[in-house]
């Protein structure tokens, strides 16, 4: 008998906006500096001094770090992972025994009770001996079950699951299915209530630490019937429950040491006590973890960084043409010089926003998105850098150099590594637009009614005077400013050292010319807003950009007043400023000088057909099968291959 088609839930465009809108957090309860950045406001207070993590705190985590990076030493073949696709069951149970599994959950549960910074700064240390190490352990914590117990869990729920995930379960997140990526409003995997439990039927894709994973948190869907009021919900499930098959170990082109699998579900019986949270409160739930998650991905692409600029380093030093090292060759030493400065600012950006969440006094929600999206596209253009900057071995891979005896240097490898980023938790597209609704949060609060089409009139004139008042107090902010003054944050320039204040009088001045442009492209577009995708991830890559020279400078002095690397650090952070404001000027000529319409046109001929005489001449090397699997609950026809670490 023939799978029946899966069937997905009907939703309009504007259905699947409204399902993202409820799930975000509504309001701002705390003060924060990238909001008041797109705002037009540079909120120096907020970041400087620069935070600082308590004593104690530091001294537990510089000691873990310090047996981590022993084990990482001796312990840890990243390329036996990479030859084999798989980390040795000793390494995972050596991960266990060193309470690697617990280090953000709490000591009384039997975790380590790091902060985020050292959680970070460990997630680095791994992940630059192994990779896929580096996910393992980031999928298990940032968005696994511990962070959603940690947060929404009951009392229970944390005394019964969390001393397991602190030393022997993995757990992984299962959110995305065969055709639902990134709009959860179709979520087809549905938790029908019976009695004390739910049964639930369904399959989920990419489910990383899916295939060796004790413990899932699942989202599903709960229908509303009397009693329940239904809606995308989270459940904790123990991985081995009946009914339960991985069906596929997925391969990909890098993290090859990766357990990502697909996991069908069939009436499969979860205890009701299992749900965290309401019913309906899934989505919110997944992004509020989110919220700092998403930081373990930076704290990789950090360590990336500090590797690449490393293997950069050591080999242009030894390697010549034309009678000199190629790191005196302007052409190669520019590519050095991005590698140094921007690993600089990435961690000053992941530091900072870290330490913001430790302090829980600010609300982060935009800062760790933004740590996100800049550490995965600049790691990846770092990567590439060093792969150039190393030529042909650079393509070559750390076996093939070993055997023909070089130094097995892994640089092709980092870049397939690395390219991940941009797609995991968020992709860069999706980041773009979820960073564009917060940053325009407070003009829709004011304004949001004028453009909805179905608020009465009535509202939209309330509106008109709400928005009226805002703007006519807000736009005559946005005309001068602190960056204008030639004196502002002068405790930037300390004698001796670049002038570092100059760097922030621009970010200053750019992010009220970032709210001015949008607000004029909100006055020009109104309703159709949303549909301008090229010019909101330029707004918000301008944002990333001030963010980062921000952190830079903050993080420099921060190094000047407290160690003996001040002046280097501010001749780090000069260099990634200088460099940070032509991308910048760029991005700003780019928001009003593009070619969005023309591409549009493009796109629509592509897609009727009009060019397909184009991709004449060649041959497709695709096998047959459909673009997305079936995915119709039932029975599993298919071998389990979950394999529980023992």
């Amino acid at each position: 008998m023939s799978a029946q088609p899966i069937q997905q839930p009907k939703v309009s465009e504007r259905e699947a906006r409204q399902v993202a809108e409820a799930a975000r957090e509504q309001d701002w309860r705390k003060p924060s500096f990238a909001k008041e950045l797109f705002l037009g406001r540079l909120r120096m207070d907020l970041i400087h001094p620069h935070p600082m993590p308590p004593p104690e705190d530091a001294a537990r985590g510089e000691a873990f770090l310090d047996k981590l990076r022993v084990f990482c030493e001796e312990k840890i073949d990243g390329a036996r992972i990479e030859r084999e696709a798989k980390i040795p069951d000793e390494v995972i149970n050596g991960i266990k025994e060193l309470g690697a599994l617990g280090m953000k959950i709490d000591i009384k549960y039997g975790g380590l009770g790091l902060t985020q910074v050292y959680y970070n700064k460990a997630l680095a240390l791994v992940g630059s001996a192994s990779p896929a190490i580096g996910a393992l352990l980031s999928a298990h914590q940032s968005i696994g079950v511990p962070q959603p117990l940690k947060i929404f869990g009951t009392r229970e729920q944390k005394d019964a699951f969390l001393p397991r995930l602190a030393r022997t379960d993995i757990s992984a997140f299962l959110l995305t299915e065969p055709d639902v990526g990134s709009d959860p409003a179709r979520l087809a995997t549905t938790a029908v209530p019976d009695g004390d439990a739910y049964v639930m039927d369904g399959v989920k894709l990419w489910t990383t630490n899916g295939v060796v994973a004790d413990l899932l948190v699942v989202m599903a869907r709960v229908p509303k019937s009397q009693g329940h009021k239904g809606g995308i919900t989270a459940f904790v499930v123990e991985a081995d429950s009946p009914g339960i098959t991985v069906e596929n170990r997925n391969a990909f082109m890098g993290l090859r040491g990766l357990e990502n699998g697909v996991t069908r579900f069939h009436q499969v019986r979860v205890p009701a006590a299992n749900r965290i949270g309401p019913e309906g409160a899934g989505l919110k739930i997944a992004l509020t973890t989110l919220n700092t998650g998403r930081l373990s991905l930076p704290a990789m692409c950090v360590g990336a960084g500090k590797w690449c600029l490393k293997i950069a380093r050591e080999w242009s030093s030894v390697r010549e043409q034309w009678g000199k090292p190629v790191a005196f060759h302007e052409a190669v030493g520019s590519k050095i010089s991005f590698i140094a400065a921007t690993t600089f600012a990435l961690e000053a950006v992941l530091d900072l926003s870290s330490q913001m969440a430790d302090e829980d006094r600010n609300d982060i929600r935009i800062e760790a998105a933004l740590a996100k999206l800049y550490g995965s596209e600049m790691a990846c253009l770092m990567a590439d850098e060093l792969v150039q900057i190393r030529g042909g071995r650079g393509f070559e891979t750390a076996d093939s150099l070993a055997a023909r005896g070089e130094r097995a240097v892994p640089a092709e490898q980092i870049l397939r590594d690395l390219r991940i980023n941009r797609i995991f938790e968020g992709s860069t597209e999706i980041m773009h637009l979820l960073i564009a609704r917060e940053a325009v949060d407070a003009h829709l609060k004011v304004a949001g009614d004028i453009i909805d089409p179905d608020k009465p009139l009535s509202a939209k004139a309330k509106a008109g005077a709400n928005a009226a008042g805002f703007y006519a107090k807000w736009l005559p902010k946005l005309v001068t400013g602190p960056g204008q003054l030639p004196r502002s944050y002068a405790e930037f320039h300390p004698s001796g050292h670049p002038d570092l204040s100059a760097h922030l009088r621009y970010a200053e001045r750019s992010a009220r010319k970032l709210a001015r442009s949008t607000f004029y492209a909100m006055s020009r577009w109104q309703g159709r807003m949303e549909t301008k995708q090229g010019f909101l991830g330029r707004i918000v890559d301008i944002g990333a950009e001030l963010f980062a020279i921000s952190a830079a400078c903050v993080r420099a002095e921060l190094l000047r007043t407290t160690t003996d690397h001040g002046r280097e650090a501010y001749q780090l952070a000069d260099a990634f400023c200088r460099q940070s404001r032509i991308r910048t000027e760029e991005l700003f000529n780019r928001l009003w000088t593009n070619t969005d319409d023309l591409d549009h046109k493009v796109v629509k001929g592509v897609l009727s057909g009009t060019y397909t005489w184009l991709e004449q001449g060649i041959v497709d090397p695709s096998g047959e099968g459909p673009w997305i699997a079936e995915a119709a609950p039932g029975p599993s026809q298919r071998e389990n291959v979950h394999r529980p670490i023992r």
